[in-house]
């Protein structure tokens, strides 16, 4: 659906805002690609917008407890539950895992099935440097993106291998890059520090947004 003056509608996007994250890294890139976002942890408001980004940085277990601490577990379970489509960014897509090697006895979103492991002993860690993606299948998230791209990666903990990868890297084997399970999306690497790939990953997002809000207006 187009606004009144023909552009384009801008979907809104709620950021969660647990106090830790790049979150105005995030909210310029998506303001950038031509979406409303709001930094948020109003139920109302999560609930009215057409698509969620978890994004996270630092320790597992710092932004676990942030994120309880602030009930944004809930409104990411509400999000996903609707079907509202859903992205996390670095430790935010470790987040939605069940738990980590980081740190023992705190438990994740459990949105996504499997385990965080530490980054393999052969390699320097944390992987700080920019890496090529290759795809396991395909995803909307990189529609229009050659595979062999180039995007950003800092961190020394990701996601086991399961049926929800879409695209890995190569960092002493591979390593899960980026996932999809209907519509929830994350990436291991930091799109909003990307460059112009970065860019055209989180345009695509937004374009699912719009797209999918169209279909249940």
């Amino acid at each position: 659906m187009s606004a009144p003056d023909g552009s384009e509608r801008q979907p809104t996007i709620a950021i969660l805002d647990y106090g830790i994250g790049n979150l105005r890294s995030a909210e310029k890139t998506l303001e950038r690609v031509g979406a409303a976002p709001v930094l948020t942890r109003d139920a109302d408001v999560v609930a009215g917008a057409d698509g969620v980004v978890l994004p996270g940085v630092g320790n597992f277990g710092r932004v676990m407890l942030a994120i309880r601490e602030a009930g944004v577990d809930a409104l990411a379970h509400a999000a996903v539950e609707r079907g509202t489509p859903f992205l996390g960014i670095c430790v935010g897509m470790q987040a939605m895992y069940e738990s980590s090697d980081e740190v023992g006895g705190i438990e994740g979103l459990g949105i996504l099935s499997g385990h965080i492991r530490r980054l393999s002993d052969g390699v320097k860690r944390p992987q700080m440097q920019w890496n090529t993606l290759a795809y396991t299948r395909p995803s909307p998230l990189f529609a229009g993106i050659d595979e062999g791209s180039w995007v950003y990666f800092v961190h020394g903990y990701a996601p086991e291998m399961t049926d929800d990868v879409v695209a890995t890297c190569s960092y002493g084997g591979d390593v899960v890059a980026a996932i999809q399970r209907d519509e929830v999306y994350a990436t291991q690497f930091h799109p909003e520090k990307s460059g112009p790939v970065g860019v055209a990953i989180v345009s695509n997002f937004v374009q699912r947004c719009r797209s999918r809000a169209e279909v249940v207006s």
